[in-house]
């Protein structure tokens, strides 16, 4: 299982900066930069209200979910 951050697409449909976005939000650009990149571990409800309120969405247009089998056919890995 994995979760995929589109964020940046996000961004770019809404031609919104990271740097516009972070200080909504109240965070770095370096942990905005982190977040879109899929480098964090877990991500605060409060900071993805936030995200959401600024980018006019709702969670499942930033967050994608992909199953194990998926992920593997996409690798090209055998089970």
């Amino acid at each position: 299982m994995q979760i995929f951050i589109t964020l940046d697409v996000m961004l770019a449909r809404r031609k919104v900066t990271s740097r516009d976005l972070a200080k909504h939000v109240g965070i770095t650009e370096q942990n905005l930069s982190l977040l879109k990149s899929g480098k964090v571990k877990g991500i605060r409800f409060a900071t993805l209200e936030k995200i959401c309120e600024f980018l006019e969405c709702q969670p499942g247009d930033i967050l994608q979910y992909a199953a194990a089998e998926e992920e593997q056919q996409a690798t090209g890995q055998a089970a």
